[in-house]
């Protein structure tokens, strides 16, 4: 089989790493917090490379990358295709599926892009679903991450009517942003999409601990990995259009000048 390059050896680096290593692939690791050399050489060769550390340290690795190999995005941060429009060749991967449970071979739900990322991942544990709207797949994984932040500080329980009826009014507010943005209003029925905000606007989500923070009065800087977080920042920078009608996101937008 072929060598995949592995960008980010976190938990969800190395959960997908490892169902491309039962698949047969060559897996080469790079782990840029502990790594500063060493990344051309583990690209050299790859039939593809595999995006998976947060999307702050993606962005100044983006320079170094090949723009010819076959490049798949698992970072769920980007709220536009801009950083990748240097690249010939790139698809997604996203959707409903903590690390761990990727790792404890658990059902998950995930979305692709391109076909061939499906042939690279296939296994009896996941299950997947297609489009080839790429930026709907990339805003759905950013702003569900924003959207989780306020579900901590409502610390909004599974099964509750008060979650169920906040996660109504987030997937109408996420239609419109994608529209609004150029992106499928329909791809929020995939796996990336309201699957995706449902896992992660639950208790084991980093960025709903990061919300129960908040609410209990944030003091430090978190030491967890909290992508709502850098997404807020590129909202802040005016990455895409925010509509009028987005209620909650613009309250947690003005809030969120106090948590970074």
């Amino acid at each position: 089989m072929s060598k995949v390059a592995v960008i980010g050896a976190g938990a969800y680096g190395t959960a997908l790493g490892g169902i491309l290593a039962e698949n047969g692939h060559d897996i080469d690791y790079y782990d840029p917090e502990k790594e500063k050399e060493r990344l051309k050489d583990v690209v050299a060769g790859a039939e593809a490379v595999l995006i998976s550390a947060p999307s702050e340290i993606v962005m100044k690795l983006l320079c170094h990358l090949p723009k010819t190999q076959f490049m798949i995005v698992a970072s769920k941060g980007f709220l536009t295709t801009k950083p990748f429009e240097e690249f010939e060749d790139w698809a997604v991967l996203s959707g409903a599926g903590f690390a761990d449970d990727i790792k404890a071979k658990k059902r998950v739900s995930l979305t692709a892009t391109d076909y061939r990322v499906t042939e690279f991942f296939k296994c009896s544990s996941v299950r997947f679903d297609y489009t080839d709207d790429r930026l709907g797949v990339l805003m759905c994984g950013a702003l569900k991450n924003i959207y989780a932040i306020r579900a901590g500080q409502l610390n909004l329980r599974p099964n509750t009517k008060k979650k169920e009826s906040y996660i109504y009014e987030v997937t109408k507010e996420m239609a419109e942003i994608l529209h609004l943005n150029g992106a499928k209003a329909s791809t929020l029925k995939l796996a990336c999409g309201m699957k995706d905000l449902i896992l992660t606007c639950g208790t084991n989500s980093r960025n709903f601990q990061f919300g129960q923070m908040v609410l209990k009065g944030l003091d430090s800087k978190p030491e967890m990995t909290v992508e709502g977080l850098a997404a807020l920042k590129r909202i802040r920078r005016g990455e895409i259009e925010v509509p009028e009608k987005a209620i909650i996101l613009r309250s947690i937008i003005e809030e969120s000048e106090q948590w970074v």
